[in-house]
């Protein structure tokens, strides 16, 4: 594999380390793939993961012989969570490095949505590793843009499947102010009528540290359900002042962007008994012989722990399926003409990744769906299967 990382400072890209081949000369016609995630900053506990599911990908592949008998050329930015640093990164990766596919948005969707701009204005296919759906959507405006994870109107789908089963009839959606808590918000408006629920709205910011008057306002409201949108650990904050509040029996659900071992042992107790929405990737073990997915989550568990020496999460699954999908592309397309990978893109079908099946369209930029999603529960020290 031929890997650059780099961190993006106030002065520009500066070289950090290299894999192996790395600082040998890259061929010309190996075929380079862009990414930026956030390594470092608030959104380091979601990208160094992302990144490694990245790596493994990337390696995997240029084991086989790369993509069109081409190896990867793998460039890779920290954007250390900010928007700015993730807009001159993958400027850099346009103009001066010349790739031919960006994978990754900076590990946040706001910064994902900063980005996507330049791709497409310079018709650079984008496949983005972050939640909301409005980076894929209009598709008529971000025509070279696609998504490797599920949907906030499937997420918010599959939780509310579940809530009705228990016969909830309000819930409040407490939600970041973030580009991830915003899309949420403007999903649930649609799809909670569809379910005939009342709903609750109360938002709160990434770095929040008392969410007591807004979980106060949700336990007057006689709301039964809570489902709480964020990637930060405020999401711990909610968790542990629902506990403090008396609110543990309410129904409790996360999105999956909170799946995440590391939350789970911050939040302690009070994670008990609940739920988060999630692609079936941490509960792989749990899933019958008959899911498609199960094999390929068990292969790439096995991988990561040998790799690195620890169990691998959501993000991991997400970045590597992307990877995956970029040299899926490309090797439709027999290719690198952007509008010949892009309608690549648009044709797979039928893709089982670690994250679902993944299908395309012309007119739907992401791959899974709702019948992709499940409820698991963190229990015992791992996460389980809660509902299938």
């Amino acid at each position: 594999m031929k890997l650059r990382t780099y961190a993006m400072g106030a002065l520009g890209a500066t070289l950090l380390t290299a894999a192996a081949a790395g600082n040998a000369p890259v061929a010309a016609q190996d075929i380079k793939i862009g990414t930026i995630l956030s390594t470092t900053g608030r959104a380091a506990f979601l990208g160094e993961d992302m990144k490694r599911g990245m790596e493994i990908a990337v390696e995997e592949i240029n084991a086989r012989g790369g993509v069109l008998g081409k190896k990867i050329n793998w460039i890779f930015y920290d954007t250390e969570s900010q928007s700015v640093k993730g807009v001159n990164a993958v400027k850099r990766l346009i103009s001066q490095d010349k790739v031919t596919m960006v994978v990754g948005g900076g590990s946040m969707s706001g910064i994902a949505l900063a980005v996507l701009p330049m791709t497409e204005r310079a018709k650079v296919p984008f496949i983005s590793t972050e939640g909301s759906m409005q980076i894929v959507n209009p598709v008529a405006k971000r025509p070279f843009t696609f998504k490797s994870t599920a949907d906030d109107d499937q997420a918010v789908a599959r939780a509310l499947d579940y809530l009705k089963k228990k016969g909830v009839k309000k819930f409040a959606l407490l939600h970041s102010t973030t580009g991830f808590g915003q899309s949420a918000l403007a999903q649930t408006k649609k799809v909670a009528p569809q379910y005939g629920m009342t709903v609750v709205y109360e938002a709160f910011g990434p770095a929040d540290t008392d969410l007591t008057p807004q979980l106060t306002r949700i336990k007057e409201s006689g709301a039964q359900a809570v489902i709480i949108w964020t990637v930060t650990p405020a999401g711990v904050v909610a968790l542990k002042q629902m506990q403090q509040l008396g609110m543990q029996k309410m129904y409790r659900v996360h999105s999956y962007g909170f799946v995440s071992q590391r939350y789970m042992k911050l939040a302690g107790d009070a994670a008990k008994d609940l739920l988060l929405v999630s692609v079936k990737f941490p509960v792989g073990d749990d899933l019958p012989d008959s899911d498609k997915a199960k094999k390929q989550i068990l292969s790439l568990i096995a991988k990561y722990k040998k790799k690195y020496g620890r169990e691998p999460n959501q993000f991991v699954a997400q970045t590597y399926d992307a990877i995956h999908l970029a040299a899926v592309a490309i090797g439709k397309a027999k290719s690198t003409d952007s509008a010949k990978i892009r309608d690549a893109m648009q044709s797979i079908t039928g893709y089982d990744g670690a994250s679902g099946t993944f299908n395309f369209a012309k007119n739907r930029h992401s791959g899974l769906s709702k019948n992709d999603l499940v409820l698991v529960k963190w229990e015992d020290g791992r996460f389980k299967l809660a509902d299938y």
